[in-house]
């Protein structure tokens, strides 16, 4: 395998506390804290919120994650239940704005099996995807390219959900109110 040299990692994963303010959840206590940009949460609506995610696969990886705290989808309340499914509807709206992709992948890690590193609090990845984006890279080298960063690409879909129909953004670095 050939090796891609990124040593400004190295603080990123040798960092001695891995989230400061987190002592339980993330997905519960991130969206607490007075940081939507800072933890790259781009909206929120009553019982749910859309975070992209700090290991994109692509650019405009996003995850919209219910308030609830639960690893069963079944677990989820009507309320709780239509919110996320609403919310899916409208990120996929904004990532289509922001970043017009070809299609989307879509779906939720349930259980340890599934792969998914977050377990006890359910979210669904939705992962813009384009023709071609699957090159040689991850097939021979072992290796993901990402063409954009982060930044830019919460820029580009928090003006997408801004642009919306019925949101708000109550701050200059909050998230979009989806309401």
């Amino acid at each position: 395998m050939d090796q891609v040299f990124a040593p400004w990692r190295i603080e990123w994963i040798e960092r001695e506390d891995k989230n400061p303010d987190i002592e339980a959840c993330v997905f519960c206590e991130l969206p607490a804290l007075d940081a939507d940009l800072d933890n790259l949460i781009v909206a929120r609506s009553d019982h749910a919120f859309v975070m992209l995610n700090n290991y994109p696969y692509n650019p405009g990886h996003a995850m919209v994650i219910p308030h609830a705290h639960t690893g069963d989808y079944r677990d989820l309340d009507d309320e709780h239940l239509l919110d996320h499914a609403r919310l899916k509807q409208r990120t996929f709206d904004a990532l289509e704005t922001a970043l017009d992709p070809d299609g989307f992948n879509a779906g939720l890690n349930l259980g340890e099996g599934a792969g998914g590193s977050i377990g006890d609090h359910l979210h669904t990845h939705i992962v813009p995807r384009w023709q071609g984006d699957t090159n040689f890279m991850p097939v021979l080298s072992d290796t993901s390219v990402i063409v954009e960063a982060l930044a830019d690409t919460y820029d580009r879909v928090h003006e997408a959900f801004a642009d919306q129909a019925e949101t708000r953004v109550p701050g200059e670095d909050a998230a979009v109110v989806v309401e």
